[in-house]
């Protein structure tokens, strides 16, 4: 049996004592250089690793930081059996546009800038899906293993979360500024579909100008349609109750609604609107998809717009019109929030929220 060595056969190892190799450990208190190196050298002749429990025993730190994400589509690829071999398949590919998942793009920069945070200030990041139907024990067992916990809004209900708060400092990611105590950070989604739609109106003269909403349940899909609306209402057009279409911001759902909006107009039911403000990048993606293959003009017949900034927005043809928005920012910040939260408990509730960006491209028309 290998016998695992522990802090003391390093101190031993290193001729120093137990206290230097945790000040080395811990990144704390004044070592010498060489001290340090002796140190260093003896953790890694011996293969010590530092035991994470015995060390929360102590500070009463776990240094893991929580990230809860909320399910971000279908697993059906998933769930077929794993493949192996060394057979290679040529096929042709009829749909290269993908079947990217509606959080792929702007959760995986999320996760991406948090991680970062963390690693800068000595926290490793633990990711969990809220995916149903245990989803509320899920985010229990892991706000029981790690000091903070950064949420997406719209992930769990407030009651949740309010308990969750009562054993660890909870930050909120997205959607509106929450009524409860919680500490949150976002970005203004209202103001810049606003910006956005004033410029259609504005600088293109579009009147006809219809949202293509995401998931009901998200509420920045919420606040996106509400800056929409007062948009239309500043400029003195007609103000729709509801969305005049609805998807779930993934893209080959985009592309259905894409479909039967032309097969409608083809059919004789009305003309194609001006414009189309789509919730996020991958919807307005999803339906370039299809005008393009289907022979439309885009901006020509109709203009079209998303929300986020995502790369494939950059280089698609013709390049997408965007309010980009920081979204590995947004995970930097909430890390952020959280390291303040753990320094002083007793400060009062954080709000951060980041800039947008409306950004011209080719999809709204000359600029």
């Amino acid at each position: 049996m290998v016998k695992i060595a522990t802090m003391r056969d390093v101190a031993v190892r290193a001729g120093v004592s137990v206290t230097t190799v945790s000040r080395v450990l811990n990144g704390t208190g004044y070592v010498k250089t060489g001290t340090r190196r002796a140190v260093e050298a003896a953790i890694a002749d011996l293969g010590y690793l530092p035991s994470g429990s015995a060390r929360g025993l102590v500070t009463r730190r776990t240094g893991m930081l929580g990230l809860c994400l909320p399910d971000t589509g279908p697993v059906a690829d998933l769930r077929a059996p794993v493949r192996v071999g060394q057979r290679v398949e040529v096929v042709p590919d009829h749909d290269s546009a993908g079947t990217v998942s509606w959080g792929g793009l702007y959760f995986g920069e999320v996760v991406r800038g948090a991680e970062y945070a963390a690693w800068q200030a000595g926290f490793a990041i633990t990711v969990a899906v809220a995916r149903p139907p245990e989803s509320d024990a899920r985010i229990r067992e892991l706000a029981g293993r790690v000091d903070g916990l950064i949420v997406v809004a719209g992930t769990q209900s407030d009651g949740l979360l309010d308990h969750l708060a009562h054993r660890v400092p909870v930050v909120l990611v997205a959607g509106p500024r929450p009524a409860g105590g919680f500490d949150h950070v976002g970005v203004d989604n209202a103001r810049g579909v606003q910006a956005l739609v004033d410029h259609l109106h504005r600088a293109h003269g579009i009147r006809d100008i219809r949202y293509v909403a995401g998931r009901p349940d998200t509420p920045d899909d919420t606040e996106r349609f509400a800056g929409f609306r007062a948009a239309l209402r500043r400029a003195g057009l007609p103000v729709p109750g509801a969305p005049a279409l609805r998807g779930d911001f993934c893209r080959p759902t985009a592309r259905r609604l894409a479909r039967e909006l032309i097969a409608a107009h083809r059919a004789g039911d009305g003309p194609l609107p001006g414009a189309l403000v789509c919730a996020n990048d991958e919807t307005a993606l999803g339906f370039l998809d299809v005008f393009t293959a289907e022979g439309y003009d885009v901006p020509g017949d109709i203009a079209l717009t998303g929300f986020d900034g995502v790369d494939a927005g950059r280089t698609c043809s013709p390049r997408l019109t965007t309010v980009e928005q920081p979204m590995a920012d947004l995970g930097r910040l909430a890390v952020d929030v959280l390291r303040a939260c753990l320094a002083d408990p007793r400060l009062p509730r954080q709000e951060r929220v980041a800039p947008v960006r409306v950004l011209l491209r080719d999809s709204c028309g000359p600029h």
